[in-house]
């Protein structure tokens, strides 16, 4: 399983320059994800941390119950992905 991130982690940014390549009208749409994706990962982020000062429970153990919620990490994952393919196509104009 830690192979299948790894390799992905990888392949995932390759595949959106080459899908914005052939279709540049897909860079819109992964600015545009990319945007939502930050918003939903911020508010869950500080909707958590928020609860956690309401609640005056302990910080380190109940933020980790954060990582359960699958909408934080499937949107952490895509910017992750969107954050490594912006930084491949900056490197490429720059070359």
């Amino acid at each position: 399983m830690k192979f299948i991130l790894i390799i992905g982690s990888i392949l995932a940014p390759l595949i959106l320059i080459f899908l914005q390549k052939v279709q540049p009208k897909l860079r819109l749409l992964f600015n545009i994800i990319a945007i939502l994706s930050a918003l939903v990962f911020g508010n869950i982020s500080s909707i958590a941390i928020y609860e956690i000062i309401k609640d005056d429970t302990v910080f380190m153990t109940n933020i980790h119950g954060i990582f359960l919620n699958p909408l934080f990490l499937l949107t952490g994952a895509y910017l992750g992905i969107y954050f490594i393919y912006r930084i491949v196509l900056w490197t490429l104009d720059e070359i």
